[in-house]
């Protein structure tokens, strides 16, 4: 019996969990279902339902609800790969979100926004600091590690709820409210899904985020992969959540309806359980879908049946002394035990990327004077998604902690400037605005000292030496009251523009220009419309005193120089903003430089939210560390490592390229094709994927396969012994890679299949166990729709890095042999083998179609077996295009022309079948189809 009152069915804890959610929604009037399908679900009062908010940004610790403690960015955090470390980072969110809602349950929700699985194949994404990294085996596990700590592991409720965001194809900013992520099957199915899966099916996670993109075309929240795989093959039993402003922006943004209406309505079919938009626009589109018949209240009934069904495994509806996650209290914020498992991560995040002659750690006794440079080294910064740090250790407060306070000097690097208007020849100070606190910038017969970061590509912040306030503006005027740089809208960003005659024009952060106002003060103003600079706009700059001088004469003082470099992460590269280079900031770069020309004793800390092209610095200084934001810790962590307290063992979740040119348009999703990513990228690298030095060296042995020939359904065991050869104790990530001997497709040079990251004391040897499931081997196979583990023998590897092989053995699969392709079935567009100049689209027949970009493109498929010879090409296609040609030729583009037929112009939608009479096609042949501008394709059959 159940030991409260119950009113309803649905508060009977006796009753099973879906027939009391069904009850609860069953008694919902129609208009408050309607207002349930928001984020912010009312409450409803006749039912003591209290009101819900869905959705609580959690990406390294919780966000924007008041003090939380701090993990790195989820950049860092892959750099540990350490599944165990990213499970107990989890339970602390979990725990810390528990006490907010305790706090205001109606505000504060335990549905929280994190983790981000969005696979990260080009650096240059604005969002890189989010999520694990270019390898969906390391993302999927250290996200379903993170997913199981949020959630807890009660049989009965959730600590939390763990929302898996964006699915899927999200990784870059340019046009992602509107473009399209083309990604065929095979990149699809090995690639992008293989990320999310795991979360899901191991983790499982209950709740989603559909990504702002396209998908071949179809809106991601609208694409028939949320219901038919997510929710069908994986088997999630959660709720699915649209991103903000995202239901609209199928209107809006994509232009994808010409009203809101069916958009609405196509992705509450589509899976979308939960609105997170205009509220009146929403429930608006929802009735009329409703009147006009396209969506019927069954449909509303089933989304709300995923989100109350998550309430309910949260304790919301049960009473507290049942749910051992509702007795969490004040007592579980910001414990000791969270500040030490922030150190541990901020430590475990540390990546050494290179150590010449053992120039670290250094010796805390032996060092002499050290000159800490670089204004990252003196602060730390958060990012969009980070939540208010409780504290913060800078590098500079934990290095001074170490070798005492009169050993250490600081140069930020930075210069200091003062502006005098060219019109008036008046000097730039602050003013006080009248009414107000705040302090303007105008003439003044004080000239203001602003200290001036060049952060690159144009973007600088100026600060006010008087009162230690970040230029900033409200698109108006020019005020000094910002106490950080930060916000959706940058607006401490400022550009610095040279001008003739040393003068300089100054332009706010959206590219308006700042001028000397009219009004007897000279405050500076932002123009609405000026575009060029005339003498009201330029400013003659005085450096009145030099950051790379000042750092040169600390270096040359000290014994060792520590140089901090990287970004700030709200500059450059951020949610709706991707990297305008890999390269670090040109002043930066100069910096370095000379503080090593200087004093040849240089180590460079990297603090960054994602890979650089730093060659220089890895030619040149001896000793380099890589960290990410790494929150409260940052400091600590950091000077533990430099002065071997800690011995680093973190590992690149991505690969630092050696330049910008070695990758594709950030816009191309296909990883093999275009050969992205270790697994494809054939090219000199700066860091290889999995790179990372230890102050320790370990040496690997014995490595066995149990059994070693095995069937496509079966398990191996592997093993591999580590000795830690050195006296030093450290952590060592032991990285297992596989690659495919002969293969019908072009297979990944390797492939991450397993990782442990384990403690080994000095001359130990510890024996790491991996158990790999054959099909873990698979791959798409795109003749016959399914996974397949092909026959022949696969290499085995135990590796330090991607690049970095220490042992292998081979493993004799008794697998399949994919045979020669039938055309004689209908076969989808989509399924080719190579292509060129073409992308993925959507086909309003249904599907996926295969759309010409450019004047002329192919797509071909391989081992097609003709028989005694083909004598019809037929297809289904659309042509926008009068004139044009398709050619069915057999062996290379160029090869015999087996036949063709001229084009009708039909629409770009406008499907129609044409035929096309071969000849000579016989045997097993590699089918290229050559396709004329303005054609889709969506199938075809050989007959």
């Amino acid at each position: 019996m159940t030991t409260h009152q119950t009113k309803y069915p649905f508060q009977d804890t006796t009753m099973a969990l879906n027939d009391r959610v069904k009850d609860l929604v069953s008694r919902l009037t129609d208009d408050e279902k309607i207002e349930s399908m928001l984020q912010y679900q009312p409450a409803v009062e006749r039912l003591g339902v209290a009101a819900y908010k869905h959705g609580t940004e959690a990406a390294h610790g919780l966000a924007w609800l008041g003090e939380a403690t701090s993990f790195p960015q989820p950049v860092g955090l892959a750099c540990t790969w350490d599944t165990d470390l990213m499970k107990e980072i989890g339970s602390v969110i979990g725990d810390e979100a528990r006490v907010f809602y305790k706090r205001n349950p109606a505000v504060n929700g335990l549905t929280l926004w994190a983790p981000t699985v969005d696979m990260e194949r080009d650096p240059r994404w604005g969002r890189n600091e989010e999520a694990y990294g270019e390898d969906p085996e390391l993302t999927a596990e250290l996200t379903t590690a993170l997913v199981k700590g949020i959630q807890g592991d009660h049989p009965k409720y959730y600590k939390a709820v763990a929302t898996l965001k964006h699915f899927l194809g999200n990784n870059n900013e340019v046009d992602r409210g509107s473009g399209s992520s083309s990604i065929d099957p095979r990149n699809m199915r090995e690639y992008y899904l293989k990320a999310f899966e795991k979360p899901f099916k191991e983790g499982g996670a209950q709740s989603m985020m559909t990504a702002y993109n396209s998908i071949n075309g179809t809106p991601a929240l609208l694409h028939p992969y949320v219901n038919e795989i997510v929710k069908g093959e994986w088997g999630m039993d959660g709720f699915i959540v649209s991103d903000a402003g995202d239901v609209m922006g199928i209107k809006n943004d994509h232009k994808y309806y010409d009203s809101h209406t069916p958009g609405t309505v196509e992705s509450v079919k589509a899976g979308i359980d939960s609105i997170t938009d205009d509220a009146e626009l929403s429930k608006q589109a929802l009735r009329e879908g409703l009147e006009q018949g396209l969506l019927t209240m069954e449909d509303i009934d089933t989304a709300l049946f995923n989100t109350f069904r998550v309430r309910f495994r949260l304790g919301e509806f049960d009473p507290e002394e049942g749910n051992p996650y509702a007795a969490i209290g004040e007592e579980s914020m910001m414990t000791e035990k969270a500040k030490a498992l922030s150190l541990r991560a901020a430590r475990e995040q540390v990546v050494l990327l290179k150590n010449e002659n053992s120039t670290l750690p250094l010796d805390k006794t032996k060092t002499g004077k050290v000159a800490v440079i670089g204004q990252l080294g003196g602060t730390v910064y958060r990012d969009w998604y980070a939540g208010t740090m409780p504290y913060s250790v800078t590098p500079l407060e934990a290095i001074r902690s170490k070798v005492g306070s009169d050993n250490v000097t600081y140069q930020d690097g930075d210069h200091r400037i003062t502006l005098t208007s060219a019109a008036s020849g008046k000097k730039m100070g602050l003013v006080r605005v009248e009414g107000s606190s705040e302090m303007a910038v105008g003439a003044s017969e004080e000239a203001e000292t602003f200290r001036v970061t060049d952060w690159g590509f144009g973007s600088y912040t100026l600060q006010a030496e008087s009162n230690r306030k970040y230029l900033t503006t409200d698109e108006e005027s020019v005020t000094a009251s910002a106490n950080e740089v930060y916000g959706w809208f940058v607006k401490e960003v400022f550009h610095l523009l040279p001008q003739a005659e040393g003068r300089v024009g100054l332009t706010t952060w959206n590219g308006r220009v700042v001028t000397t106002s009219n009004d007897g003060h000279d405050a500076l103003k932002v123009a609405e419309e000026l575009t060029t600079f005339g003498d009201a706009e330029l400013f003659e700059q005085n450096i009145v005193t030099n950051g790379i001088d000042e750092a040169v004469a600390v270096a040359k003082e000290a014994e060792t120089a520590i140089v901090f470099v990287g970004n700030n992460p709200l500059v450059n590269g951020k949610e709706e903003v991707d990297r305008p280079s890999l390269e670090l900031a040109e002043s930066q770069l100069q910096l370095v430089k000379a503080v090593y020309e200087a004093n040849p004793n240089t180590v460079v800390v990297i603090v960054g939210s994602y890979p650089f092209t730093c060659n220089w610095v890895q030619e040149n200084i001896p000793a380099v560390l890589y960290t990410s934001h790494a929150g409260q810790e940052l400091g600590n962590a950091v000077a533990d490592v430099l002065y071997g307290d800690y011995a680093p063992a973190g590992r690149l979740n991505m690969t630092w390229v050696q330049s910008e040119d070695q990758l594709p348009d950030i816009r191309n999703y296909d990883i093999i094709q275009a050969g992205r990513t270790y697994q494809y990228f054939e090219g000199n690298v700066l860091y290889p994927f999995g790179h990372g030095l230890t102050y320790a060296s370990f040496k690997y042995s014995n490595l066995e396969i149990s059994p070693a020939q095995v069937g496509k359904e079966d398990r191996v065991t592997i093993r591999v012994d580590v000795t830690n050869t050195s006296s030093i104790a450290s952590d060592e990530v032991v990285q297992l890679y596989v690659r495919a001997g002969k293969s019908r497709v072009k297979r990944p040079l390797k492939t991450l299949k397993a990782f442990r990251r384990l403690h080994i004391e000095a001359g130990a040897t510890a024996t790491v166990h991996f158990d790999l499931p054959v099909q873990e081997l698979a791959i798409w196979d795109v003749t016959r729709d399914r996974y397949v583990v092909e026959d022949g023998i696969y290499s085995i590897m135990a590796a330090k890095s991607s690049s970095d092989v220490q042992l292998v053995a081979d493993l004799k699969i008794d697998g399949e042999i994919i045979p020669a392709r039938d055309l004689s079935v209908t076969t989808r567009a989509e399924n080719y083998d190579v292509y060129r100049s073409v992308e993925l689209d959507e086909c309003k027949e249904g599907g996926t179609a295969v759309r010409v970009i450019g004047e002329q493109g192919w797509i071909a498929f391989r081992d097609a077996d003709l028989g005694n010879g083909a004598t019809t090409f037929e297809a289904r296609l659309s042509a926008e295009q009068q004139g044009g040609v398709l050619e069915v030729r057999l062996g290379t583009p160029d090869g015999a022309l087996a036949g063709r037929v001229e084009l009708a112009q039909s629409g770009a939608q406008q499907w129609s079948t044409v035929e096309v009479e071969l000849t000579g096609a016989s045997g097993v042949q590699d089918i290229y189809l050559i396709l004329p501008a303005g054609v889709r394709v969506r199938h075809f059959e050989v007959h």
